[in-house]
């Protein structure tokens, strides 16, 4: 049944392949070609996390009694059915773009009163950001162990880094993101509705506090903390960055 109800939309199939050819670019020994190649590597992979992040809320949530998640579309992988496409992949490629923090992506509209129990609401939240910490560590994995190139090694590592600081950004329970939503399901009444009415405007306050004050660097700097508990490297990290941000 679960088979079933998952269909991989060509878009995301298409956002997969840019990653690779960014992969394969990332291996010539020409400076022009690694360039593009971790361009390519870093945008179309960042969008193909902001994809698997969202089906990660998705599948939770169908397995968890959701069942409308499916014609939504929401386990097509398609962002295209995600609440707006500026908002879920263009805006977040924007800010990865410019050097700015990986903004989450639009979100999955979620039946709660279908899921089965509080504990799955949690988990539905907690999918997402999971999904990215779990890309980090897969990538991380690969560098460490797999024999390639400098210029592909930079550019996996730059993007498993992202991913990790997407985990960290999502999983603090600031209403509107997704740690909030993992323990809203918990919290009273009165709380639950302070919440509600944050929720539009909590996250750009957190996300201007992070990158106009000092709670920024220890932002970064906890996420270089995990980044470098799971493996990362901070050489390749910073080769991926440099290369991506080729025109600063």
């Amino acid at each position: 049944m679960m088979n079933s109800a998952v269909r991989v939309s060509p878009l995301f199939l298409a956002l997969v392949a840019v990653t690779v050819a960014g992969g394969v670019l990332a291996t010539f020994p020409n400076m022009v070609a690694i360039t593009t190649g971790v361009v390519l590597i870093v945008l179309g992979g960042w969008a193909t996390s902001l994809c698997l992040h969202e089906f990660g809320h998705a599948l939770t949530a169908y397995r968890g009694g959701d069942l409308s998640v499916r014609s939504k579309g929401y386990l097509s992988l398609d962002p295209r059915h995600y609440t707006d496409p500026v908002l879920s992949i263009v805006l977040p490629l924007l800010f990865v773009a410019i050097g700015g923090i990986p903004l989450p992506g639009g979100a999955v509209w979620i039946n709660h009163h279908a899921l089965r129990t509080r504990r799955v609401e949690s988990m539905v939240s907690l999918a997402g950001p999971l999904t990215n910490l779990v890309l980090g560590v897969a990538l991380t994995a690969v560098v460490a162990t797999v024999p390639m190139p400098e210029g592909l090694g930079a550019g996996l590592s730059y993007l498993a880094y992202l991913q990790v600081i997407a985990f960290v950004l999502n999983i603090l329970p600031i209403p509107g993101l997704d740690g909030y939503g993992a323990i809203e399901p918990w919290l009273s009444g009165p709380a639950r509705e302070f919440g509600e009415k944050a929720r539009p405007w909590a996250p750009l306050v957190l996300f201007a506090l992070i990158l106009a004050t000092p709670l920024g660097g220890l932002f970064f700097d906890v996420s270089y903390l995990l980044f470098d508990a799971v493996g990362g490297d901070a050489g390749l990290t910073a080769a991926g960055m440099s290369t991506f941000r080729f025109w600063m």
